[in-house]
């Protein structure tokens, strides 16, 4: 369901039928009502009854269908699934059997067929390799969705205020994320500019809600307020915009293949590289190994932090123990 949308409620259809009755048009009707046209077009056309449209009619209607669609089955049924994969294996695309399942009396949409094959790999299954393009998705080199940098919203780097690049305060963070060569998982870095404090975070999947939750979940808690965040271009950081609400701050983007404008965060996923290299599966590292190796690096001396460790940067309670840095 879109975002922000809403039902249409008996007090709106009385309004409705109210305005009707005077003849205003659907436009009109739609202004008063606070509603897009659209809606209101489509309110009248799908519970007008033989006398017309009567809105304690239309709520009864409306009320009816809503039930009736609440009790369809919501999973694919066994027979139904077979059938797709006999369809897939014949290289039938998702659209084809949608459709003809439909034309026989089964309505499945294709998006549900889609959602059944990318579980069914995640599972070991190979139906994706019936798709036409083995489920790799295809975009345009002319498309403005194409290539890196092309998340929705994003704000660019040079918008970020000139305090981020002194250094000076906590609670500017850098993060992005580390891949595995063998498999789907991955960690979540974020790295305080001022005091070097990391934090990580296992990935089950590199997905923009998994980041989302993983940044709320380490990040949230911690003492200080996060002023802002400044991530690489990848479409893992898309729900950067939640993120920002979560954490009540800013996301920054930097450059496509600017990497140096999150040194800091690119030179601690080397140190993570030391031991977890990327011919590891991290499928196998538990959260106490992932602890540990934070804690390693959070815990040692750091030359730019005239050898204090990140820890006591971060955590210290007076004015007196915060460090000048040398960057």
């Amino acid at each position: 369901m879109p975002e922000g949308y809403c039902h249409v409620t008996r007090d709106i259809r009385c309004q409705i039928y109210a305005l009707k009755s005077t003849g205003q048009s659907l436009r009109m009707i739609a202004l008063s009502v606070g509603v897009h046209v659209s809606t209101v077009s489509r309110e009248i056309a799908r519970n007008t009854g033989g006398c017309g449209y009567r809105f304690n009619q239309a709520d009864v209607m409306a009320q009816e269908r809503r039930s009736t669609a609440s009790r369809q089955p919501k999973k694919l049924v066994e027979t139904t699934k077979e059938v797709i994969r006999n369809k897939l294996v014949e290289d039938w695309s998702p659209e084809q059997i949608s459709g003809r399942l439909k034309l026989e009396g089964t309505c499945i949409s294709h998006e549900t067929i889609y959602k059944y094959v990318w579980q069914d790999k995640r599972d070991g299954g190979n139906l994706y390799k019936h798709l036409r393009h083995h489920g790799k998705r295809y975009n345009k080199r002319s498309s403005t969705k194409a290539g890196r940098g092309c998340i929705p919203g994003r704000i660019d780097i040079s918008q970020r205020p000139a305090i981020v690049a002194e250094k000076s305060r906590i609670g500017d963070w850098e993060g992005d994320t580390v891949i595995s060569a063998v498999s789907k998982t991955a960690l979540l870095t974020v790295v305080d500019r001022h005091s070097k404090f990391t934090c990580i975070k296992k990935l089950v999947r590199r997905t923009a809600e998994n980041v989302r939750a993983a940044m709320s979940d380490r990040i949230k808690l911690l003492p200080h307020p996060v002023h802002t965040v400044t991530y690489d271009n990848g479409k893992e950081f898309a729900a950067h915009k939640e993120i920002s609400a979560d954490l009540k701050t800013v996301c920054y983007f930097a450059r496509p293949y600017h990497s140096w404008e999150r040194g800091l965060n690119e030179h601690t996923n080397g140190l993570i590289r030391q031991y977890l290299p990327k011919s590891f599966d991290f499928k196998d590292v538990t959260d106490d190994e992932i602890q540990r190796i934070e804690d390693k690096l959070n815990n040692r001396p750091r030359k730019a932090l005239q050898y204090k460790t990140p820890f006591e940067v971060f955590f210290a309670t007076d004015s007196s123990s915060t460090v000048a840095l040398h960057c």
